[in-house]
């Protein structure tokens, strides 16, 4: 990894590999220099004692593990003498080269053993005990270990890492070097992960020309790809070649006409809207979109049941359960178990939860086969306790499976579809295109689809609008519950948040209530507010801990109000360092035991057991969740390994999943969506113009379930909730939906 600040340096023989991992390259070494043996950490390919190494990096002190080197960048020497030869080969790197194997080859071969292996394999075959196919295949094994080591010699100057190099070469194998030479740019646009400023200076480096016709290409593509990550599905053809030609330094009048070939060629989709704009998909969010729309109109068009059945249930239902559901309430039980498809919205306090269990009392009762699943594992647990349903993560429910990429398949789809008559989905607002479309790939024909979310919420981190689209298309019935029942209209925090919605101030209470304002002015003032809120004032007056019943929530994560220095100010309050208290350091934060942690992105590979009963041992399973929260409770100094208490379960990490693990006392808005609370404590100070709207607003107020608390300015949450300002989406789905017919492309 390149740097401009001066490294240490650190020369010598590899005596030991303690751990590698295969996928990411995560090592850890005992290096020889001279007398000394040291600790190495850094991310490597195979290695094989007998190397030598000239390593770039920074000596770190590591609170478990001691002194240690961690290395960014480094030269491979192969071993010159036969002696090291002979630990090299015996060490198992050369895969079909064993102990004995190995020594035979040195005796045979001496100091020129590697020399043979490269440039005459087939040579090894005067070894006793080895095949011309077997010297083969070894000569094949030892030439893929060169090709790794030619991609980092030949590209690490420009900035590519070890861990960049070893996805190249996984994909391109002996051919990487020169198709990278060939055509830098498809570093970022192969899947590798790798962004487009490096494959650009590498190009640049090796004097393409600025309006090379590749360089454009690629430019486009990034514009495309990088507003996909803030929510859109296509960009107009207009927004998109003016903002790469101005990135690129570029024409614009040439952005548009590579543009043009490649919808040409299908690298990309460019129809026509109704208005006669052009919209601008990568082929993935194209053909998403209209997929959803053909599945959707067929599914709405169905009837299940009629009506009048539907009703004579729902009387049946009011007498046993001796409940009289409201109007609309009604009409969205009998829409349910009538149609093909439903949405159901509403805000807090208006029966969603009451209308739901009753709609999948009905379809139990009428035999049917219900699932129910959300896009969270927190969203999954919080619909499983209210409905009494099992509930899944969308993701387990599809069975996914992730490719040494970090890309998904499901097992569940077309030619496998879900074993299911009706399927439920829970804060829809926070399921993004591609879930969609795989969802609906993986539902048989005749099965009912019932979505509930809340369209005030804020929308998908994914890309895609897909809720509102939905909902403003009318292709699919939808009820919106709207009357707030007299119990809910006792609360501060449900009143609150319906008036914020019609861009009123919220009413907090002056002394009882569930929610409270706290002015606050600078953001010392405010984050003492909150230090004092969490450590003495809730824990005191309501029994409320920061572990198990308070969240405080932030809009962002930078500046003095951010989740990043509420972070660290209230690890340093309420878990500081201390004797027997171990350390992790990820990312650049220290994580310490004690600390309340989030996970961050589904991997369903982590293993965890739970809590044992009456002298039983607990059952063991698979998988950790984005926005799961839980007490990071030890940390292994042998291996680098941790262990994080969710609930009633520990998850056992592995120090190369630990990536995903972030602080959290403070999380963002957007982060804890999907989630409940008892307490909340939300901040209002400095909030970036950006994150200063109404959405977000109503998102972070009805995360709290007992007791909301808002510190900061008054003036910033008057302007949030007067900018109805909503985050713009481009999408196509709308339209698609619009159309008067549809087919299903598979």
């Amino acid at each position: 990894m390149a740097s401009n600040q001066k490294q240490d340096e650190l020369s010598g023989a590899v005596e030991r590999v303690v751990f590698h991992n295969p996928d990411n390259g995560w090592t850890v070494l005992d290096v020889a220099d001279g007398g000394d043996l040291h600790k190495v950490v850094g991310t490597f390919p195979d290695l094989g004692a007998g190397e030598r190494l000239r390593m770039k990096g920074e000596w770190v002190e590591h609170p478990s593990f001691g002194v240690q080197f961690r290395a960014e960048e480094y030269e491979r020497e192969l071993p010159t003498d036969a002696e090291d030869i002979l630990r090299y080969l015996s060490s198992g790197i050369v895969k079909g080269i064993g102990p004995s194997t190995a020594v035979k080859i040195v005796k045979k071969f001496g100091k020129d053993t590697l020399t043979v292996m490269e440039q005459e394999p087939g040579r090894l075959s005067e070894v006793a005990g080895i095949t011309p196919e077997k010297a083969r295949k070894i000569g094949e094994e030892f030439a893929a270990q060169f090709g790794l080591r030619e991609v980092m010699l030949a590209f690490s100057p420009y900035g590519l890492t070890a861990n960049e190099a070893i996805r190249c070469w996984k994909l391109w194998k002996s051919a990487a070097v020169a198709k990278i030479h060939e055509n830098p740019y498809l570093l970022c646009s192969s899947g590798l992960h790798i962004g487009f400023d490096k494959a650009d200076a590498i190009c640049l480096a090796m004097h393409a020309s600025p309006d090379d016709p590749r360089r454009v290409e690629a430019g486009l593509l990034y514009v495309l790809r990088h507003n996909t990550n803030n929510g859109h599905t296509c960009l107009p053809a207009g927004k998109l070649t003016a903002a790469a030609s101005q990135m690129l330094g570029v024409a614009e009048s040439q952005a548009a006409e590579i543009l043009d070939s490649m919808a040409a060629g299908f690298v990309v989709y460019m129809p026509e809207t109704d208005d006669g704009e052009m919209r601008v998909f990568l082929p993935p969010y194209y053909n998403a979109e209209k997929y959803i729309a053909a599945k959707l109109r067929a599914m709405s068009g169905m009837k299940q049941i009629a009506r009048d059945r539907a009703e004579q249930d729902i009387d049946r239902l009011q007498r046993l359960d001796g409940i009289e559901y409201e109007g609309k309430q009604r009409e969205a039980i009998a829409c349910a178990v009538e149609r093909g498809a439903l949405i159901l919205t509403g805000g807090p306090g208006t029966g969603k939860t009451t209308t739901l269990k009753a709609i999948i009392q009905l379809l139990d009762g009428m035999g049917q086969k219900v699932a129910v699943a959300a896009p969270t594992g927190r969203a999954a647990k919080r619909i499983s306790e209210v409905t009494g349903a099992e509930a899944k993560t969308l993701h387990r429910l599809l069975e996914v499976k992730w490719g040494d990429d970090d890309s998904i398949a499901f097992d569940r789809n077309e030619k496998n579809p879900l074993d299911c008559d009706a399927l439920v989905i829970d804060e829809m607002s926070m399921v993004d295109a591609l879930l969609f479309e795989s969802t609906l790939r993986a539902l048989k024909i005749g099965c009912r689809l019932i979505l509930v979310g809340d369209s005030d919420q804020l929308p998908a981190v994914g890309a895609g609008a897909v809720l509102q689209d939905l909902i403003d298309s009318g292709v699919i019935p939808t009820v919106q519950l709207t009357e707030v029942f007299r119990q809910a209209q006792q609360s501060r925090i449900v009143t609150g948040a319906h008036r914020i919605v019609r861009g009123q101030m919220p009413e907090p209470a002056s002394r009882d209530g569930d929610f409270f304002f706290m002015p606050g002015q600078g953001s010392e003032t405010v984050a003492e507010t909150v230090l004092g809120l969490c450590r003495k004032r809730l824990p005191n007056a309501y029994g409320y801990d920061i572990w198990k019943s308070i969240q405080v929530l932030c809009p962002g994560r930078k500046g003095p109000g951010g989740t990043a220095e509420l972070n660290r100010l209230l690890q340093e309050a309420l878990n500081p360092p201390g004797p027997g208290k171990k350390e992790i350091k990820v990312e650049g934060v220290i994580l310490r035991t004690g600390d309340k942690v989030m996970h961050t992105k589904n991997n369903y590979n982590i293993g965890w057991i739970r809590d044992g009963k009456d002298d039983k041992p607990g059952e063991t399973g698979l998988g950790v969740f984005n926005g799961d929260i839980g007490v990071l409770e030890e940390v292994d100094p042998r291996g680098e390994a941790l262990s994080v208490r969710y609930d009633d379960r520990v998850a056992l990490y592995a120090r190369q999943d630990a990536q995903d693990l972030e602080l959290a006392y403070a999380v963002t808005v957007h982060k804890s969506q999907g989630s409940e609370f008892p307490a909340v404590i939300l901040t209002l100070w400095q909030v970036p113009p950006m994150l200063c709207y109404r959405n977000l607003l109503y998102t972070a107020v009805t995360r709290a379930r007992n007791l909301l608390i808002i510190v900061g300015s008054g003036q910033t949450l008057r302007q949030m909730v007067e900018n109805n300002r909503k985050m713009l989406r481009y999408s196509g789905l709308k339209q698609f939906l619009a159309a008067e017919t549809g087919t299903i492309d598979d």
